[in-house]
């Protein structure tokens, strides 16, 4: 029996000596993080699927893992022999995690949840839909009765972020919140999202991979403005920081107790979708609830002057890093030596030369051929695939910096292409240049700018199944709301200062993956009487492989747009590279002849 088996084994036999029918096991943590401390990889541990993304369910006879179409492939290989089935979350042939349960469970069946791991408005819906089969929700710890070599909760320092780089100080990002705060008559808001209180107090952390953020609770009053943190994280610095700031420190774990003992007739602003249950049933039942978005969200998303002039500087240095990269990886690859793996381990090192460099944003997606066609291909040193010139190679990668956070894809070939490859390629660079190319006007969602990057692919009856663009943080998160660029339907309009990602792609399976990405900044247009237009600035700097376009599909718009942005791209790197880089570079910036 393998370890996962046993692992089921142990969390079956703890759900009956507790009369549970059934758990279901998600992939976040008390904070609605999507990167977790180990403490929290409690979906990782039960069923062996590392994906970012995805929920385990776990019955008496059963276990399932639900997940989307970026971790199929990568599910399917890691779940096989475990005793978890694969369920193809979104495919119209799979039901949700609600209405499987609702089949397989009896009248008055109990399921067993750890209520720190879902957030209130997750265990009120929840609620309603189990109410029609009488099925219970019982809080009970099943997985922290059985991890026995469970790792503890982070003790890394707080770093402080001075107002060098964020622009603003936590008595004025105070004063927004509060404004906002006035607006909806609320007392009291409770911050439990780690970005978002990194942002207010201008504080960081080491506490989870990729994100610089540090594990706490914060609350703000009319009056007030409390961090709740385990205090060993604090040093003299960051304790005289904080009390400069006029910030009231308590225990992490004194968030209970401080809001059980709330005024029974307060005002209370929750996020609804990230608050965790527990925490809400610990709220006197007599306070005002504001469930709403928290007002932090929206702030964060509009980057001020100083973080937007941060992010150029973090995407030259970016753009310095990935340069070098690609002309040592040209240059090495017939060596046979350099596998997935290794292009990770590269890249990091060559962005540890760059001055503030903080970490990765995320571990390097590195795919080689087939391995592309899977969005989220995380490589194994033991595992990974020979980069050579006869496939496609699909990088996807990121840095922190202090001056800002940056998220690159590019696919290229070494060798020659087909000439589907180049259709395909340009096909989806053509939605990459439609979208960066928009002007819309104020109140676009990203919804309705989401086809600009899908059309020509659409016309050839092709898709792709992630979102186009995410909200990028300011050394923060690199995936960050409320903003989006996707199908589904998103309330947040785009607004000038939002930082957002353009990633459009192409995957066939057990062939290859495309994706373009460069980063780009919502500005404004134009004022006329037809009222407020937008547009993007594209943030990042780095070459678009010209041996993989099919120049005969390109529009003489795209052909100079391509030439401008690569104008663009070794003016802005060129200052900060070697005579042989110059060259290189300029090689692959060349200009492209129009049709």
């Amino acid at each position: 029996m393998n370890a996962i088996a046993q692992r089921l084994e142990a969390l079956r036999q703890e759900m009956r000596q507790n009369k549970i029918q059934a758990t279901i096991i998600p992939g976040t943590d008390p904070h609605a993080s999507e990167y977790l401390a180990k403490h929290w990889q409690v979906r990782n541990w039960i069923s062996g699927f590392t994906g970012s993304a995805g929920t385990a369910v776990v019955t008496l006879d059963k276990a399932l893992l639900w997940t989307d179409s970026r971790y199929f492939i990568q599910a399917e290989n890691q779940l096989a022999g475990t005793g978890f089935e694969l369920m193809k979350d979104r495919l119209p042939e799979t039901p949700d995690i609600v209405t499987w349960l609702l089949n397989v469970l009896q009248e008055n069946d109990t399921v067993g949840l750890d209520l720190r791991l879902f957030s209130h408005q997750t265990i009120v819906h929840y609620q309603q839909r189990f109410a029609t089969k009488n099925i219970r929700i019982e809080s009970i710890d099943l997985i922290g009765a059985i991890w026995n070599d469970r790792p503890g909760l982070p003790q890394n320092p707080v770093m402080l972020f001075d107002t060098e780089f964020t622009g603003k100080t936590v008595a004025e990002k105070l004063a927004s919140v509060r404004n906002k705060m006035s607006e909806q008559n609320a007392d009291v808001l409770v911050i439990s999202a780690l970005d978002e209180l990194a942002w207010l107090y201008n504080i960081r952390g080491n506490d989870i991979k990729f994100n610089p953020l540090v594990m706490a609770y914060a609350v703000v009053t009319k009056t007030e403005a409390l961090l709740f943190i385990d205090q060993q994280k604090l040093d003299a610095a960051s304790r005289s920081y904080i009390d400069q700031a006029q910030i009231s420190l308590f225990d992490y774990q004194e968030i209970t107790a401080y809001l059980e003992n709330l005024d029974p007739q307060t005002s209370v602003w929750i996020d609804g979708q990230v608050l965790n249950q527990s925490l809400f049933e610990c709220l006197p039942k007599t306070v005002r609830i504001v469930d709403l978005a928290s007002p932090i969200k929206l702030l964060k998303s509009i980057k001020n002057e100083t973080e937007i002039a941060g992010f150029r500087k973090a995407m030259i240095k970016d753009g310095v890093a990935l340069t070098k990269f690609f002309k040592w990886l040209e240059e090495q690859v017939d060596s046979n030596s350099i596998i997935e793996y290794t292009v990770g381990e590269k890249l990091k090192e060559l962005r540890q030369a760059q001055a503030n460099f903080q970490g990765e944003s995320f571990n390097t997606i590195c795919g080689y051929g087939p391995n592309a066609a899977m969005n989220h291909y995380s490589a194994k040193k033991d595992s990974s695939s020979t980069i050579g010139r006869d496939e496609m190679l699909l990088i996807d990668s990121g840095g922190q910096y202090l001056e800002g956070t940056t998220d690159i894809t590019r696919t290229l070939k070494l060798g020659k292409a087909s000439d589907q490859e180049k259709r395909d390629y340009t096909l989806v660079l053509k939605g990459m240049i439609a979208l960066s190319q928009a002007k819309f006007p104020k109140n676009t969602r990203g919804s309705q700018l989401d086809v600009l990057a899908r059309q020509f692919l659409w016309q050839n009856a092709y898709n792709f199944g992630h979102g186009t663009g995410h909200g990028i943080g300011h050394f923060l998160c690199v995936h960050e709301g409320p903003q989006s660029i996707r199908m589904e339907e998103n309330s947040t309009t785009l607004e000038p200062g939002m930082v957002i990602s353009n990633e459009p792609g192409l995957y066939r399976d057990h062939a290859y993956g495309i994706r373009i990405e460069n980063l780009i900044l919502v500005k404004p247009f134009d004022q006329t009487v037809f009222g407020e237009f937008y547009e993007f600035e594209t943030l990042t700097l780095c070459y678009i492989d010209q041996s993989l376009m099919d120049v005969e599909l390109l529009t003489a718009d795209e052909i100079d747009w391509i030439n401008r942005y690569h104008k663009m791209v070794f003016e802005r790197l060129a200052p900060s590279l070697s005579n042989d880089e110059k060259a290189w570079l300029q090689n692959k910036c060349r200009t492209i002849a129009k049709n």
